[in-house]
């Protein structure tokens, strides 16, 4: 439950933070956040494994950084879903993905450390 909780919180953390250094990525109103971090949550435990399966052949030739693009795809669905918030585009999603995958990494190590 933890790790879930800490993914939507870098979820929606990153989105809020790209929409303050953005200004093509638009954000409604803080539910309509709130809304997309959960629609985006439930697109990367439905869709991105069958995507990421699909693109497996491109990922292998890649070396695995054809996975960044599966998660842009993943957060354009969301956007697509989300009526209040706007992404922009690919390459904001595509930057979007990347810092989630940063703040992740944080968090994890965060959560770890024990004193």
């Amino acid at each position: 439950m933890t790790k879930l909780f800490l993914k939507y919180i870098s979820i929606i953390l990153t989105i809020y933070l790209l929409s303050l250094v953005s200004q093509t990525i638009y954000i409604g109103s803080i539910p309509a956040l709130l809304i997309m971090g959960l629609v985006l949550l439930v697109v990367n435990f439905i869709l991105k494994p069958i995507l990421l399966l699909i693109t497996l052949p491109v990922s292998l030739l890649t070396l695995g950084l054809f996975s960044f693009i599966v998660n842009a795809w993943t957060i354009m669905i969301a956007d697509y879903f989300v009526t209040d918030i706007s992404m922009g585009g690919f390459l904001n999603s595509l930057l979007a993905a990347f810092i989630i995958v940063i703040f992740n990494h944080l968090f994890k190590d965060m959560n770890k450390v024990s004193y």
